[in-house]
């Protein structure tokens, strides 16, 4: 049984789409792969805490807050 013949929504190139095949189905492989893997995501994650925790301090100062 041959796999189903699709076209990429990025690049228009046709690829199969294989059952164990990474990322969105819409997609072909090379186009399916994360942006900025090569060193990028060690850089996001220490931003995105330092950003939840001053959401969470906002948050609390919003709601705790004393009414004068």
């Amino acid at each position: 049984m041959p796999f189903p013949i699709r076209t990429c929504v990025v690049c228009g190139e046709e690829f199969e789409l294989k059952p164990d095949k990474p990322g969105f189905a819409n997609r072909c492989p090379s186009c399916s792969e994360p942006e900025g893997s090569d060193d990028g995501g060690s850089g996001l994650a220490s931003g995105d805490s330092e950003l939840n925790a001053a959401r969470r301090n906002a948050m609390r100062d919003m709601l705790y807050r004393k009414e004068s």
